[in-house]
């Protein structure tokens, strides 16, 4: 499941099967120009980086993101697909449906922005990226089986906050993501490996 899987630092993840995507591509270190589809989940800049898109994207590369965010990916020139969450959708051989990601309590990311995760299906394989959000109600009950949770905190929830949604959806792989580049540690990346319960397995990937 985690062949040709990348967590590329911060929220920025790579899966590279029959098609190679980039989930908010940020902090690129080297232009690879190799992105068939680029998902973002909303429009902060570490998240819908125009400047690191432009390193992962080629000519025919779609970009998927939610309608908030068009005009700011206008300028790439790519093909858009606009999603709104807890929708169904198809693009190019794979499926994939939208979820809510959003704050409770705090207004980062307000959820009448419509910002959204995604649970990408790829040879039958349902990959969770929550996006930036908290532990909202519309995500506690996914059937995954790899989750990409944020353990930072402070834009998003924390490790423990995550570690208790990994140990709830009970996905074969939790992966921590959001830390060690504008906020959180390694140490909170940790911490949630350390909390999440069989039959779920966590791991750090670099």
């Amino acid at each position: 499941m985690l062949q040709g899987v990348y967590h590329l630092g911060h929220a920025s993840i790579k899966i590279q099967k029959s098609l190679t995507i980039y989930i908010d591509p940020f902090n690129i270190k080297e232009a690879s120009y190799d992105a068939d589809l680029i998902f973002c989940t909303h429009s902060h800049y570490d998240h819908l980086s125009v400047q690191d898109i432009r390193k992962v994207a080629k000519s025919n590369s779609i970009i998927i993101l939610p309608n908030e965010s068009e005009d700011k990916a206008k300028e790439l020139n790519l093909k858009i697909l606009t999603v709104e969450p807890g929708k169904d959708y198809s693009v190019s051989s794979i499926s994939f449906t939208t979820t809510y990601a959003y704050n409770i309590g705090k207004q980062f990311h307000p959820k009448e922005k419509k910002w959204v995760g995604y649970i990408i299906k790829i040879d039958n394989i349902k990959y969770y990226i929550a996006g930036d959000t908290d532990s909202v109600p519309e995500i506690q009950n996914l059937s995954v089986d790899v989750a990409f949770l944020p353990v930072g905190g402070t834009y998003t929830m924390n490790w423990k906050e995550a570690a208790l949604l990994a140990n709830k959806l009970k996905p074969r792989y939790a992966i921590p993501i959001h830390f060690g580049d504008v906020v959180g540690s390694i140490s909170d990346a940790n911490s949630f490996a350390e909390q999440i319960q069989q039959p779920t397995e966590a791991k750090i990937l670099r």
